[in-house]
This record gives C-alpha cells, structure tokens and sequence, in this order.
C-alpha cells in the first residue's frame, strides 16, 4: 500500500537508539529522507544516516537552545521537513520505589523523557504553523499506561505524553488546520540492543509477557511500522489524538506480592 511518504523530509530524535533506528530505516524504505538526531550517539547516527543517505543532526534535548535549533538545522539540511518523530528518552536502570526516589532522578528522567518531548513538539508545530501540514508522532510506552514499580518517574514521563500533552497538541494543532495531526505509539516490552545487553532470563521472559495475548517480546520494527502509518496521510490521514499501543495484546503489569 502507497504511504505517500516518497521525498518527504523526516526528523526522528533519538534516531540512533535500538527502537529509533527502526524507525529512520523504515522511512528510508519509503523513499523519504531523514534526519537523524543524536545527543551522544554521534557515531552510530552518522554511519545510520550514511546508510540511509539521509544526516545526523547533534542536540540536547534537554537543553532549550540546543532544542529550538533542532528543527530549523532539519530543515535547511533536508530542504524540507513533513514528519517529526518525539522518540528520544531514556529509561533509568535502577529500580526505585517512590520512597527512596530522589528529587535528583525524578528531574532527570523528566527532563530526558517529558521535557526533550515537549520541546520537540514546540519546535516542530512552530514549523507546521507556517507550512500548513505536518504529522507529529510522539513515542510513550505501556509503562504510562499501567505504571511502573521502581520507575515512578518513568511512567509519569510516559503517561503524561499519551494524555494531556497528546490531547492538548492536537487540539490546538487543529487551530493551524486540518493537515495537522498528532498522534502517539506507546511500545510494550520491546527487544532492542540496550534489552539484549542487560540480559532477558526466562523468568524475565514470562513475567513480561504474562498478560500478553501474543507470547512475544516486540521487536523494534514493530513499532517502526505503526510509527510509518501514523505519519502517513494516505494511510491515517483522518486520525490524530489517538495511543497506538504495540504491546502484544498487553493487558497491564504483575505486581511484586500480590
């Protein structure tokens, strides 16, 4: 089926990361060009954008400076600029309960998840205003969802992306016009490279897919495709405000002595 996505100008953040880089290959595939950011991962961005022959863009997200430039430098790199993709994040490996979560990290994992998202969608539907179009596409996860034990300040990131900054960005980009659309994919339990590094037991295993109708682990091009559909107006171009959930038929988390 035809995306219409063929010579459209895409920026993903957090483009060399394991559910990021799905997503700028996927694009490529449909014949866009991609802009692909990094913060320290400028290596790995530069040979994926070499890949792709799309370019590696460096920003600190959460930094509003380094932010606010992000979307001009896409667009004088790709000529144009139709599709954003808020996937930059980062998850905290320590495992945290609310009582000894410090101010410290929640901050941090705030800035890094909710603030970077934030910024990105400032930017780009400041483009968007002046183009008239665009199709903004914000990664949360299940963790916003259902909650995460030890990772509080992860899953309130999450959670507020997939409803009230998701909610209130597409009513207001309705204000631009109708060929603005905001939309959310919200991964599950996911087998990226940082997944695999960490190790996944077979305990890990069927504790994660416990409430899974479909006993699998996603895969990042799972969620690269849903991302690819949601940005396309020839396939979703009547859809925004809406959580595309890509879990396996995910129906919540186990809870620790319940």
């Amino acid at each position: 089926m035809e995306t219409g996505l063929a010579g459209k100008g895409v920026l993903v953040t957090g483009g060399a990361g394991g559910i990021g880089s799905a997503v700028v290959r996927a694009f490529a595939a449909e014949g866009a060009r991609v802009a692909v950011h990094y913060n320290t991962s400028e290596k790995a961005a530069e040979a994926l954008a070499a890949e792709v022959a799309g370019v590696a863009i460096g920003a600190d997200l959460r930094n509003e400076a380094d932010a606010d430039v992000l979307v001009p430098k896409a667009v004088a790199a790709l000529g144009r600029l139709d599709v954003c993709v808020a996937n930059a994040g980062r998850w905290p490996q320590q495992d945290e309960p609310i009582w000894r979560l410090s101010l410290e990290r929640w901050n941090e994992t705030l800035a890094a998840n909710l603030t970077s998202t934030f910024l990105t969608a400032r930017g780009f539907l400041e483009h968007v205003a002046m183009t008239g179009s665009g199709s903004l596409v914000m990664i949360a996860s299940t963790a916003g969802t259902f909650g995460e034990a030890g990772h509080a300040d992860y899953a309130a990131a999450k959670g507020a992306i997939s409803s009230g900054l998701l909610m209130s960005a597409k009513n207001e980009a309705a204000r631009i016009g109708p060929g603005v659309r905001v939309n959310v994919v919200a991964p599950g339990w996911t087998v990226t490279p940082a997944v695999m590094a960490r190790g996944l037991s077979e305990d890990h295993f069927d504790r994660a897919t416990a409430t899974m109708s479909l006993k699998k682990l996603g895969r990042p091009e799972d969620v690269a495709a849903q991302v690819v559909v949601l940005a396309s107006d020839e396939l979703s171009g009547h859809i925004s405000g809406e959580v595309i959930t890509v879990a396996g038929g995910m129906e919540g988390r186990l809870i620790d002595g319940a």
